[in-house]
């Protein structure tokens, strides 16, 4: 009886190696099979099989070098973590899987790359126009080097034909990195004042999912030019007569803008130093004073001169009105009047003193002539000059025209809703100011005093220059704020100007709102429960009014909303428990609390698998493996039914493993799963058969082929028997009707 057992045994192994052998073992890799890692950082491979439960994972380099990452085996899964990758982590990676015999591999190409850093332009030395520079671009610690790219960009093209380019490279103190380099020379002129020079460095790599990486430093143009073009202005005119003033003022193109130097030549051409402004007033004239004056521009760049011959005559005077000096605003009209004494039919002129379109119309009669200026604008703030020429006589005279802007109340602007406890940031703007600096600005909030941030915001106003000018005040709210007032007061004081208004104010009265407070979120009668129990979620918040309370479910794709404040489960499922949220929320903000409900679920669907077979040889390794369905997850404990041999064995994943059994092994099993809220058990038999001691090797081999020959033979008879009766035969379908 026990040598049939034994038979039937090895019959059953024999055709369960023969379906294991038919499943296919499959790997695949990940992120991909090339991929680009960064020095410094950090980079996961993962392996995946398919077609076996639990492979054996090994990792190798190709060139057996370290594999320098860690390995992480999980199931059908292994993960090779490199971190921090390093110029000796470029390599061909190989992920090798194991399953009984079979065996799969699959390799992954891991490039390494350096582009740190930003590249970094350096001039040699500052633009000036008609000067060559030499400007260089480089790129610290990059590898591989000899796959970057680097060019000039100029206002957002490529270089200019004019500019000449060189490559350079440079070893960092690790060997492998390099510091990359372009060299590029060219000629400044003025139309490059504000333009933009750009370095674009791409490091290109082949055969990966991103062709390159790119980085670009941007430095805008700051030109410099030498003085030159040196102009003198002189009022009323080089001519002048006695007691009378002459103004002279020097103008000069340059960057930065030059100095301006005023002296008069002496005997023997040496120059007396008489001002160091812009402009040389000489007043009640003589004849003495006739001479050469010479005006000198100067910046760190060079010098720029221009002379002028002053004569002293007798007087042909003028009178300009309103006055030497008018204050317009900005969008009003103009009229500017010149007279002239001495002569009743002079002939007039009008300019600028820097000779800028005069913007205005010209009516001239007798010794009287007008500039009417409409609708004026910044682009009207000159000195005048009215010219007045009678025979050989000339004069002239100059008015200085200031303009201001201050057309609106200031106004004041929330960062956001003024809620109780959460600070916010108010803003007073007052826009469209001219000139800005001179605008003085106060904001405080009634009964309190509060630190301010001072802010100028230029905004261009159909191409003028006005700006508008800002203060922060940042607080947070209480209850006592409710009905108290911001108050935002600009002055703009220009003492030599009058117009009206020079002061104007904004307040604005504080509306608080209150956010939601002593929201709860509560399960009765907890939030711990059984599968099939009754349990109620409720959501209430504080005596806030005007709240919304909303009552959803925490899920994977989209949050599940409940129609109330109150969700009961009748039956709880184990697909109920998740985690909770409630939001009460209103005009001044939202409160959110959550609570996690957990649904616990006895075992049930229990299965019990022993390999390889119930009844097995003396010596044989026998595993017993209790799958089950649980929450939380059971204990299961195996133990077998005998006073005299008591075992018991304990396990969290189902799985025991007797080693080498013996006869007195044999037995029945109790298998007993359990959690904290029930059980459920089986029971199995295992029959282990003993070897003969007096076999030889030979005459045991000869007893196993025997074993499987003769039951062999004896199912080939009886089927060919029974197909005999049928009038035909098929293993296949005999095996399947035995199994």
């Amino acid at each position: 009886m026990r040598g049939q057992k034994l038979r039937t045994v090895l019959a059953t192994n024999f055709l369960w190696m023969v379906f294991v052998a038919s499943e296919e073992l499959t790997i695949e890799v990940g992120p991909s099979f090339n991929i680009a890692a960064e020095i410094g950082g950090s980079t996961t491979l993962t392996c995946n099989v398919t077609g076996c439960e639990a492979p054996l994972f090994s990792w190798r380099a190709q060139i057996d070098t370290p594999l320098g990452g860690k390995v992480q085996n999980q199931g059908t899964k292994s993960v090779l973590t490199i971190d921090p990758v390093g110029l000796e982590n470029e390599n061909y990676y190989l992920c090798i899987a194991s399953c009984g015999n079979n065996k799969v591999e699959r390799g992954i190409q891991v490039k390494v790359y350096s582009f740190p850093r930003d590249p970094e332009i350096e001039m040699s030395g500052p633009l000036i126009v008609g000067i060559p520079v030499t400007v260089t671009c480089k790129i610290p610690k990059v590898y591989p080097s000899e796959q970057m790219e680097i060019a000039f960009l100029k206002n957002g093209s490529e270089q200019a034909p004019d500019m000449e380019s060189h490559d350079a490279m440079e070893e960092n103190k690790e060997s492998y990195l390099e510091t990359k380099s372009l060299k590029m020379t060219f000629t400044p002129t003025m139309e490059d004042m504000g333009k933009s020079l750009t370095c674009e460095a791409k490091l290109f790599f082949h055969d990966m999912e991103f062709e390159f990486k790119e980085k670009k430093t941007t430095q805008i143009l700051q030109v410099n030019t030498v003085p030159q073009n040196a102009t003198i202005l002189i009022t009323p005119s080089s001519s002048v007569q006695e007691k009378d003033s002459v103004t002279m003022t020097c103008f000069s193109e340059g960057l930065p803008l030059p100095q301006i130097f005023w002296s008069k030549k002496q005997d023997g051409e040496d120059l007396l130093l008489l001002s160091e402004n812009a402009m040389l007033t000489l007043v009640d004239m003589r004849k003495e004073d006739s001479g050469t004056y010479v005006c000198e521009a100067k910046n760190q760049f060079g010098t720029s001169r221009k002379e002028v011959e002053v004569i002293v005559e007798t007087p042909l005077t003028m009178e300009i009105s309103p006055g030497p000096k008018i204050d317009a605003q900005i969008g009003d009209s103009l009229v500017l009047t010149c007279t002239t004494m001495g002569c009743d039919a002079p002939l007039f002129s009008w300019k600028t003193l820097i000779d800028s379109p005069l913007l205005g119309q010209v009516y001239s009669e007798g010794n009287k002539s007008t500039l009417i200026m409409n609708s004026i604008g910044l682009e009207n703030e000159h000195f005048y000059v009215c010219t007045a020429s009678c025979g050989d006589k000339k004069v002239e005279k100059v008015v200085q025209v200031k303009l201001y802007s201050f057309p609106r109340n200031p106004e004041i602007e929330m960062s956001g809703p003024v809620i109780i406890g959460s600070p916010v940031t108010v803003t007073c703007k007052v826009p469209e100011v001219y000139p800005s600096e001179l605008l003085e600005m106060s904001f405080w909030k009634e009964d309190s005093q509060h630190h301010v941030e001072l802010h100028n915001i230029n905004e261009n106003v159909e191409e003028n220059n006005l700006e508008t000018k800002s203060l922060k005040i940042t607080f947070t709210p209480t209850m006592e704020d409710m009905g108290r007032s911001l108050i935002c007061e600009a002055k703009l004081p220009i003492d030599e100007m009058e117009f009206e208004p020079k002061e104007r104010r904004t307040i604005q009265i504080l509306q608080v709102n209150i956010p939601p407070k002593d929201t709860r979120l509560t399960a009765f009668p907890s939030d711990s429960v059984k599968e099939g129990d009754s349990v109620t979620i409720s959501c209430t918040s504080g005596n806030v009014p005007k709240s919304q309370i909303i009552l959803r479910k925490k899920t994977e794709m989209e949050d599940k909303k409940f129609e109330s404040d109150t969700y009961v489960i009748r039956a709880a499922q184990l697909e109920d428990a998740g985690v909770y949220e409630c939001e009460s929320k209103n005009e001044g903000g939202s409160e959110v609390k959550s609570l996690t409900l957990d649904v616990k679920v006895p075992p049930r669907n229990t299965t019990i698998s022993i390999h390889p077979s119930r009844t097995v040889l003396e010596g044989e390794n026998v595993t017993i493996t209790c799958k089950t369905f649980s929450h939380p997850p059971a204990v299961i404990v195996l133990k077998k039914i005998d006073m005299d041999n008591e075992v018991t064995m304990c396990s969290k994943n189902g799985t025991f493993t007797l080693y080498h059994v013996t006869p007195d092994d044999t037995g029945v099993y109790i298998i007993d799963v359990s959690n904290e809220v029930g059980n459920d058990s089986g029971q199995i038999e295992i029959s282990v058969m003993e070897i003969p001691k007096y076999f030889s090797p030979q005459l045991l081999a000869l007893y196993c082929l025997s074993s499987l020959i003769i039951p062999a033979t004896g199912m080939v008879i009886y089927f060919a028997r029974k197909a005999n009766h049928k009038g035909s035969y098929s293993l296949v379908d005999a095996l399947k009707s035995k199994v």
